[in-house]
């Protein structure tokens, strides 16, 4: 098990676009992008967590361990049924126009402190990306909650925190036509 270094505001890896990854993979980048794919699984167990000091997460982008490379990983459980993936050079093909947003706000691994107000997402994206994990090319149509979760970690490879998509003057500005998850 790695435990590995994340990066917190206001280190500038994190607002920088980070560069695409050369393919084929490397084994040391597919072993490390397996490596955030497992860290995740133990930030998310209890015991775990308290014993090596670390926060939960359901995802983790390159930069946020200092890799300014487009690569991130995703591992949680929703609606019965597990998003363990590793994503490599991943691009957003097409989204809906509908929105959506976490009522309880999103947290993230580089921002200590969480900072309260809605974030508005798509309600749905299609993705396409290699996915290290099954080791193949696959493209990811999701809905609601996991196609917020892969959008935010999406962004941390443009330099974007979820923090920058707050409203500044009404955190908690309702849009009605968004839904609240």
């Amino acid at each position: 098990m790695k435990l590995f270094n994340i990066h917190k505001i206001p280190d500038p890896v994190l607002f920088e676009k980070a560069k695409e990854v050369s393919m084929p993979l490397s084994e040391e980048k597919r072993q490390m992008i397996l490596d955030m794919v497992e860290y995740l699984k133990i930030s998310q167990d209890d015991e775990m967590a308290k014993k090596y000091n670390i926060r939960p997460g359901v995802g983790i982008a390159a930069p946020q361990i200092g890799v300014s490379e487009r690569f991130y990983a995703i591992y949680f459980n929703y609606d019965e049924k597990t998003y363990e993936y590793g994503l490599v050079n991943p691009k957003i093909i097409s989204t809906s126009i509908k929105k959506a947003y976490l009522e309880t706000g999103e947290g993230c691994l580089s921002v200590p402190q969480d900072v309260p107000g809605y974030v508005y997402r798509y309600y749905k994206v299609t993705i396409k990306a290699f996915d290290v994990v099954s080791n193949k090319d696959v493209t990811l149509k999701l809905t609601g909650y996991p196609a917020i979760v892969f959008q935010h970690e999406y962004d941390h490879l443009d330099g974007i925190l979820y923090t920058d998509r707050i409203n500044k003057k009404d955190p908690f500005l309702v849009d009605p036509a968004a839904i609240a998850l």
